[in-house]
């Protein structure tokens, strides 16, 4: 857990912002389009310094493809999980994909990683799902938090520390692909970041086939 999050903590904005780094991807293993090993092919050639890709509630992409051990992958996941009443996805980053205790949040179909009905009746706990993250050697962190349903931004993060957040995605284009699901502002989620001491994160939440 120390190393990723050590890693992480010295991405900034910059990063993020032009196109170093990404670490919000899917592939055909979940809702994208794209293939993992083109992928990280694309992401090598366009020299990113990391990326990673994060499937809805699977890493069967890391057990199967042949580019899983790419020096600029950091192993990723997102999964769909409660709290209370605001349905969320949190991003799992550096973890073990092996680690038993883990393994029991992961999906159980295909259809629990791409059809957005059934990922809604999710029925993980977001304190044993934080947990397991913790203990497979990750680093939980809130993806496109401006998008949660909540009243209060500071009160639900505040709450998600205190089960073991880790960070917040803080660098996220929120106009193009959710920009109809936005509730609060990117520049509270970022003073909120700073708040709580929590490490902030980026990617461009990729469906599609090419990497840009």
């Amino acid at each position: 857990m120390g190393n990723y999050k050590e890693l992480i903590k010295t991405f900034n904005e910059d990063d993020f912002t032009n196109k170093r780094i990404n670490l919000h991807i899917h592939t055909s293993y979940s809702d994208g389009k794209g293939d993992f090993d083109s992928i990280v092919n694309q992401a090598e050639k366009l020299n990113y310094k990391y990326i990673s890709i994060t499937d809805h509630n699977t890493m069967k992409g890391y057990e199967n493809c042949k580019k899983a051990s790419s020096p600029i992958l950091i192993p990723g996941v997102e999964f769909d999980v409660w709290c209370g009443y605001v349905f969320m996805h949190l991003l799992g980053y550096g973890i073990d994909k092996n680690n038993p205790e883990l393994k029991k949040f992961f999906a159980k179909s295909k259809k629990e990683t791409e059809w957005d009905i059934i990922r809604l009746f999710s029925t993980r706990n977001i304190k044993k799902l934080i947990n397991a993250i913790h203990n497979a050697g990750g680093i939980a962190v809130l993806a496109h938090p401006a998008c949660c349903w909540c009243i209060s931004m500071d009160r639900f993060v505040k709450k998600l520390t205190h089960y073991g957040l880790d960070g917040l995605e803080v660098y996220y284009p929120y106009p193009g692909f959710r920009g109809i699901l936005k509730f609060h502002r990117e520049e509270t989620v970022k003073k909120i970041a700073f708040k709580y001491n929590l490490l902030m994160t980026g990617g461009t939440d990729l469906h599609g086939e090419k990497l840009e």
